[in-house]
């Protein structure tokens, strides 16, 4: 998608706000989601030992935390 900013400008030409569509807007959110969930991924794969657990397991301890 080419995004079509429309500048609003002070009386010197200063680009102040920036207008964008929405369907400009949620493209770029979508696409910061993603560089967010590569990061995410990354870094969980430079922490993973290795080790597994059950989903029921998971579930059984986080319920014990949460109360």
């Amino acid at each position: 998608m080419s995004i079509k900013p429309t500048y609003i400008t002070d009386d010197a030409g200063t680009k102040l706000s920036v207008i964008l569509s929405m369907t400009e807007f949620i493209s770029i959110i979508n696409e910061l989601e993603d560089v967010e969930d590569v990061k995410l991924y990354d870094n969980a794969k430079k922490t993973d030992d290795g080790q597994r657990i059950l989903l029921s397991e998971y579930r059984k301890q986080r319920q014990l935390r949460n109360g």
